[in-house]
Order: C-alpha cells, then structure tokens, then sequence
C-alpha cells in the first residue's frame, strides 16, 4: 500500500491550495480516505473524510464551510480543496487509507 500526498505550499491568508493523494496497492475505491493534519507541537487531527462512493463526507468544525474533500475513484485519487486558508491551518497534512499513512505535505499559511 502507498499513499503519495502533493500540492501543499506556502500561501497567504485568505488563499487556495488543492491537496492531492494518489494511492495504490489496494482497492482505492472500497476505502474511506481521509485526511489528517499535525501541526507543530499539535496531535495529529481529522480534517475531512469521504466514503467509498464519494456520497457521504466528514469535516473538523474548524474547516467546515472552507475545505472541500472529494475523490475520484477512476483516478485512484482523493483531493482536498482549501480555501480561505487561515495562519491556523499551517501544518502536516497526512493522507489515510485506514491502516495506512502517506508521507505528509506541509501547508503553510503566513503573509
């Protein structure tokens, strides 16, 4: 099983970033996937969850209304859409298959 994060950066507040997640050595499309955060000093938290069909989503308070998780299961690919980033939202940004973890990208938000 991999996991391969992309997409994080450095941003301004008030800023867009798409995370991306590609995955393989499994069923991609029989998988709840997530994505997790950790920021420095932090435990690492869930920030969205989407079901195996893509109909059913999950989202921290802290980014509801801001991020957007979606998947493409063709693809084997799962996303997360973040916009009007907040200095809070600076951290590690893992993808999670269930058991399995990708490497990170680091997201941060700063002027």
């Amino acid at each position: 099983v991999e996991l391969v994060e992309s997409g994080g950066g450095l941003v301004q507040p008030g800023g867009s970033l798409r995370l991306s997640c590609v995955g393989s050595g499994f069923t991609f499309s029989r998988y709840i996937m997530s994505w997790f955060r950790q920021a420095p000093g932090k435990e690492r938290e869930l920030v969205a969850r989407i079901f195996s069909t893509g109909g059913s989503t999950n989202y921290a308070a802290s980014v509801k209304g801001r991020f957007t998780i979606s998947r493409d299961n063709a693809k084997n690919t799962v996303y997360l859409q973040m916009n009007n980033l907040e200095p809070e939202d600076t951290a590690v940004y893992y993808c999670n298959s269930g058991n399995s973890w990708g490497q990170g990208t680091p997201v941060t938000v700063s002027s």
